[in-house]
């Protein structure tokens, strides 16, 4: 009787934990989904501040005011020269080793440095990670704030 039964336990526990799974990982996506969308509304909120305030476009993740570079600057360097490597690449094309450079370089700046690196970033052509830019755009309008 019971090694009838032990098949039928196991598997309802599976199913039961494939059912966990899924519900961990619709959470996180929401979680993910809620906070971008909280950053971007942070990031409207600040830029139609911003753009009320001293004419600030608004377009860009870095405004050009904020960071005193203008379109046509040069670039700035923030010890970052081998992510030259990646400009024109799809963020999403990245290569696990790739992804690690440029994590290992956003990890090491200060929170000060952020708005300028990602402008010198836009400039090279070199697209950020999506998790990267959100973290980054976090960091902007938190600066934006104080």
């Amino acid at each position: 009787m019971w090694s009838s039964i032990i098949p039928l336990i196991l598997f309802v526990c599976l199913g039961i934990a494939i059912l966990i799974i899924f519900e961990i990982r619709a959470r996180r996506e929401k979680n993910n989904t809620e906070l971008l969308n909280n950053a971007e509304q942070a990031t409207d909120v600040a830029t139609e501040q911003r753009s009320e305030d001293d004419g600030c476009c608004g377009e860009h993740l870095v405004c050009e005011r904020e960071t005193l570079l203008q379109t046509n600057a040069e670039i700035i360097y923030y010890d970052d020269e081998e992510l030259d490597a990646l400009a024109g690449i799809a963020a999403e094309k990245y290569s696990q080793e790739q992804y690690q450079m440029i994590r290992e370089v956003f990890e090491t700046l200060k929170a000060s440095d952020v708005p300028g690196w990602v402008r010198s970033i836009q400039l090279r052509n070199i697209q950020l990670p999506l998790d990267i830019r959100e973290e980054a755009l976090l960091i902007v309008v938190e600066r934006r704030k104080a």
